[in-house]
């Protein structure tokens, strides 16, 4: 039997995946501090509110960063050696993300003057879509491509870990709500300040002098990662946008956000997993390190999730509140998409893109996505659409994007072969 030995690109994987952990932990172990002090001095109804505006900016999110995590990610990894390239990258994504930020302000004001209840919350939304647009200029894709995520984990966690404490300090009552989004324009702002300078000290990565040709054709290049992006978005966020604007706001909408903030920070304890091993698979096509994952993760992050099955209302009423012990029915029902989380994630770009099929990757969150949707009308038209609903269907789409990708891998398998080079240094 051969026996599994660190050698440098291994080494490199595992301190990559440490550095994102860290820094994807540290916003889900604040998460699980803060949380739980905002639900209680928010209450159901006030937390309501920060749930669909937090829904509203990922979509905002999203459109903002287009596909460049991924799309710069996989361009970073196979240009890291080349500072002018990556200079012009820096410059063009930069660009784009000013360009479709203007473009969202202005689809954001044209939204708050037709929805009835958003009227009044106009300047909060902005509050949060300023944090938003500062958060996505942070170049994150440089870090990842190049691998080199300590310098950028360390400045950010402990930026957060100072904004944090700042929210138990100045969130005292209900009306202080507009703490959260000020304190996260600040802490944004300063990493994203931060990051850029950074490349240009260490690794001589600045913004300079692009055509309008480079920045579109850097768009053009993004738009099937942004795609999949928005897709798997048409099923999460716009369940709490659609439960906000059928029960008029109020106590269901906060149930719904707050089971789903949990099963949200569990999902992104197993983002850097992915994250981390993108790049890794695009250079090396390491499949049997894709299996060996899998096999080591998934025992425990099922015997967790059924643990949390079983014991959901006292686990939100511990984590949120006895007030939000309702939300325990939508988190059990949202916990077998957690389950599917992790394999859902390796199977997508790390493991279709090396093979050469991370269209697939796009297409399947898309059927994932119009099946939803389908979904959702028929609840709605059969009178049957509520937050235990809706939450079920999270996990029904889950599963439905990873049977289309298992699928494909299975059909493809000959496609898993690892470069020649990979083959020898392993023998």
């Amino acid at each position: 039997m051969k026996k599994f030995t660190l050698n440098n690109r291994h080494g490199t994987l595992l301190k990559n995946t440490v550095m994102l952990s860290i820094l994807q932990w540290s916003t889900q172990l604040l998460a699980l501090l803060t949380v739980p002090y905002q639900t209680r001095i928010l209450g159901p109804e006030a937390y309501g509110i920060l749930g669909v505006t937090t829904a509203m900016m990922v979509y905002f999110q999203l459109v903002i960063d287009f596909g460049f995590l991924l799309s710069g990610t996989e361009e970073v990894a196979n240009h890291r050696t080349d500072v002018p390239y990556l200079s012009r990258l820096l410059t063009a994504v930069t660009l784009n993300k000013l360009l479709l930020a203007v473009i969202s302000a202005v689809v954001l004001y044209l939204l708050c003057q037709f929805v009835p209840q958003w009227q009044d919350k106009l300047g909060l939304f902005f509050l949060f879509f300023l944090a938003t647009f500062l958060n996505s200029l942070t170049p994150d894709y440089l870090y990842r491509g190049l691998e080199k995520m300590t310098a950028i984990t360390v400045r950010t966690v402990s930026i957060r870990v100072f904004f944090s404490v700042m929210i138990f300090v100045l969130l005292r009552k209900p009306e202080d709500i507009y703490v959260i989004p000020l304190l996260n324009i600040i802490g944004n702002g300063v990493a994203s300040a931060a990051s850029y300078w950074d490349l240009k000290k260490r690794f001589h990565i600045s913004l300079i002098r692009v055509t309008w040709r480079d920045v579109f054709a850097r768009m053009k290049s993004s738009a099937a990662f942004f795609l999949s992006r928005i897709a798997t978005t048409a099923y999460t966020a716009v369940n709490t946008i659609l439960l906000d604007t059928l029960t008029a706001g109020g106590a269901i909408t906060g149930y719904y956000t707050s089971a789903d903030k949990l099963v949200i920070a569990g999902q992104n304890v197993l983002t850097p997993i992915s994250d981390s091993l993108y790049p890794y698979m695009t250079r090396h096509r390491d499949f049997k390190m894709v299996k060996k994952i899998l096999l080591l993760a998934m025992p425990p992050i099922t015997l967790f999730c059924t643990a949390c099955f079983i014991w959901a209302e006292p686990v939100c009423s511990l984590l949120l509140g006895e007030e939000f012990a309702p939300a325990g029915q939508v988190l059990r029902a949202m916990l077998p998409a957690a389950v599917l989380t992790l394999p859902n994630y390796i199977l997508s770009f790390p493991t279709l893109g090396p093979m050469g099929l991370s269209g697939w990757a796009n297409y399947s969150v898309m059927i994932g996505s119009c099946a939803h949707l389908i979904n959702l009308v028929i609840l709605y038209f059969t009178g049957n659409m509520n937050m235990i609903s809706l939450a079920g269907m999270v996990s029904v789409t889950e599963a439905i994007i990873l049977i289309i990708r298992l699928v494909v891998i299975v059909k493809h398998r000959d496609k898993m072969r690892p470069l020649p080079q990979e083959e020898n240094s392993e023998n």
